[in-house]
């Protein structure tokens, strides 16, 4: 799809200025900046690619693990401190600020987070075209989504459409650089994804087939695709990929809640409660490392899991 018809049809969409759009893209923030930061060792500290790979500091790289190795934010946090002191010029960093900002519901970090990745993307540009244009984009859909959040949907709507027209005039030069690069496919691809699932003329599995066909790494691809079909309802396949995603991700919690998720999601469709009493499990296991997550996940699990156990007893 070319730009101009893109943003043509955003602009007529009806559902551009709904409230599904908002929860989206906003939701998005910690979807796509949390998801696509997990890492394990590479070359060169690169978690994305195995051939011309790019340095990324060590305080960083730690951050990454912490996080998406052993879904520990705690120590992440303390880690990404370290890391804005001593690698101030790499955009991930703040990126993952920016994330851990979301989840702690703090708009004002979020804000400033955002902001920082989108500059030192700029900046990067000129030593790093493809990841400089990259974590540029990045910046402009943080920012956008902020503009949907503090105005609401309606009032906010003008700023973010003006934002999502420049996330993909930065991420179309990033491809026309490297069109299979893995990091800008698996970022772009859960773009596509959380745009898809809201917007009545995107196409999802074009989406999909991205982090199918280019993205790195291969867990993270998974993970992604299993969260758009768990957004699109189909969850048989999410099933499928969120399983894929744990034969390598079997320490991180939060890939445990996502299964849960889809789990109840099947267990309600079907009327099943043996599926349900699955996900509860997975909803266990999620809580047995409670204290590494962040405190709004963790509460958001437990509701979850209360509903999940109610619905068993009806």
């Amino acid at each position: 799809m070319t730009e101009h018809r893109f943003f043509s049809q955003v602009k007529a969409s009806t559902k551009f200025s709904s409230s599904g759009l908002k929860s989206g893209l906003v939701g998005a923030i910690a979807t796509l900046m949390c998801t696509i930061m997990y890492t394990t060792p590479g070359l060169a500290g690169d978690p994305f690619r195995t051939k011309d790979p790019r340095p990324i500091g060590d305080k960083t790289e730690a951050a990454f693990k912490s996080i998406f190795l052993k879904g520990n934010y705690q120590a992440a946090d303390n880690l990404l401190k370290q890391a804005l002191d001593s690698e101030k010029n790499e955009p991930l960093a703040y990126a993952m600020r920016a994330s851990l900002a979301y989840t702690s519901k703090d708009f004002a970090g979020l804000e400033s987070y955002s902001k920082k990745t989108r500059e030192i993307g700029e900046k990067l540009i000129s030593q790093d075209p493809l990841r400089g244009n990259l974590y540029t984009a990045v910046g402009h859909f943080l920012e956008g989504a902020i503009s949907l959040q503090r105005q609401g949907t309606v009032s906010g709507a003008p700023a973010a459409l003006g934002k999502l027209r420049q996330v993909y005039q930065y991420l179309d030069k990033a491809e026309a650089i490297s069109a299979n690069d893995p990091e800008l496919n698996l970022v772009k691809g859960f773009m596509d994804l959380m745009i898809a699932v809201n917007l009545p003329f995107a196409n999802p599995e074009q989406a999909i087939e991205r982090l199918n066909s280019n993205a790195a790494p291969r867990y993270l691809a998974q993970r992604g695709i299993a969260i758009g079909y768990r957004d699109l309802k189909q969850y048989n396949q999410a099933l499928d990929y969120v399983n894929k995603a744990l034969q390598e991700t079997a320490e991180n919690p939060e890939i445990y809640y996502l299964k849960a998720q889809i789990l109840r999601a099947m267990a309600l469709k079907e009327k099943n409660p043996q599926k349900m009493q699955e996900a509860v499990t997975n909803f266990d296991k999620a809580l047995s490392q409670k204290s590494q997550l962040p405190q709004s996940t963790v509460k958001q699990i437990e509701r979850e899991r209360r509903n999940a156990v109610s619905e068993i007893k009806k």
